[in-house]
């Protein structure tokens, strides 16, 4: 499979008019040394046949078998790179599209810091040019970092919206956990290289980030078909932030209770429903200790 040092990982599901935009845009990076590994969640929208039907050079089709989620997508992908012996990931959502030169940029820093970084995050847009506010990297697991004029941004949490990072850290580190499903699997996985490692967001390596979705992730404010996976997002963040002692208790505890209070003053109805899910939410993470597995296991 291997013909390049840098694997573009892509997890996709049901998606295909946006992967097929993705992998034009990584095809037009122009660089001889990547290959493009997509990691279809079983799409059942003909996914595959339009990824064949672009026959584009050095793209490497796997079909996981059943929907990991996001998480296990990623997981399963990262793994699969990693053993194949690329020396770099650039991963990735089907809805990124990194701009020409988004990862020549990426490669620029990987240089001038020598390899001595956790990993590197690019600069999300939006289709209209403004920056991703779901995107937006944090300088502390609370903060976003307050801006792109540097050209390295110091930063310890982004999302797998172009993150780029080598092999060797994620053998020291291990895997996304999959068992996530779904939502703040790449928080989790930036933050736990972060504590190691110094890590950066690259400001010259830019992306669009082409969400279907654009809503704020929170259960007051999103469309009753998207509330029963809160129950992910809930007991993942209680997992993510408990991490960071009692200051991640106290912020759990804050941003839940804004956000029933946020359900309670809302119109959309059905309080009760969304005020169990934020609440079971936190009951399972507290409970909750998925393993963090290794390459080699």
């Amino acid at each position: 499979m291997q013909t390049g040092k840098i694997a573009a990982v892509v997890v996709t599901y049901n998606r295909k008019e946006l992967l097929c935009r993705c992998l034009q845009a990584l095809h037009a990076q122009n660089q001889p040394e990547l290959d493009v590994l997509v990691f279809d969640n079983a799409s059942t929208d003909g996914t595959e046949a339009a990824v064949r039907q672009l026959a584009l050079p050095q793209i490497f089709y796997h079909n996981t078998g059943r929907n990991l989620g996001g998480a296990g997508g990623f997981s399963y992908g990262i793994q699969t790179a990693v053993r194949a012996g690329y020396e770099y990931l650039w991963i990735m959502d089907d809805d990124t599209l990194p701009e020409p030169g988004a990862l020549e940029a990426l490669l620029r820093a990987d240089a001038s810091l020598k390899g001595e970084y956790g990993w590197l995050s690019s600069r999300a847009l939006t289709p209209e040019g403004a920056d991703q506010p779901m995107n937006r990297q944090r300088k502390t697991p609370y903060l976003d970092i307050d801006g792109y004029e540097q050209p390295r941004v110091p930063s310890v949490m982004a999302s797998f919206v172009s993150l780029f990072v080598r092999s060797r850290t994620v053998q020291r580190v291990g895997l996304p956990i999959a068992e996530f499903f779904i939502w703040s699997d790449d928080w989790e996985y930036t933050r736990r290289i972060s504590r190691l490692l110094p890590c950066f967001t690259v400001s010259d390596s830019r992306v669009v980030h082409a969400m279907q979705n654009s809503t704020v992730v929170n259960i007051a404010a999103d469309v009753p078909a998207r509330w029963d996976r809160y129950r992910y997002f809930y007991r993942n963040d209680v997992y993510l932030y408990r991490r960071e002692g009692l200051i991640g208790w106290l912020w759990i505890l804050a941003k839940f209770s804004w956000h029933s209070a946020q359900v309670l003053i809302s119109k959309s109805g059905r309080r009760k429903e969304r005020l169990a899910i934020i609440w079971k939410g936190f009951a399972a993470g507290v409970r909750f200790n998925p393993p963090i597995h290794k390459i080699e296991e």
